[in-house]
């Protein structure tokens, strides 16, 4: 488990936002001083900022297994 502070995709920054954006809707500060009263524009200047880190966890992909053909036929 690694504390990262750079984004590795845009995918990950969006999700990231949405969850600190969550966290200030429930009543979390603010981390940075802010004209914006929008829960999503915070968390995104947050991140801009540098406030916000996220941990990413080493998880091991597993291919499934597939018996018979590798697509499957949908029979009507």
């Amino acid at each position: 488990m690694t504390i990262e502070t750079s984004f590795d995709s845009n995918y990950r920054k969006v999700l990231v936002a949405a969850r600190r954006a969550r966290q200030l809707q429930s009543g979390s500060h603010a981390l940075v001083s802010t004209q914006s009263t929008k829960a999503c524009r915070i968390a995104q200047e947050e991140i801009d900022a540098g406030k916000i880190s996220y941990v990413k966890t080493e998880v091991e992909v597993v291919k499934p297994l597939v018996e018979g053909p590798a697509i499957p036929i949908l029979l009507s």
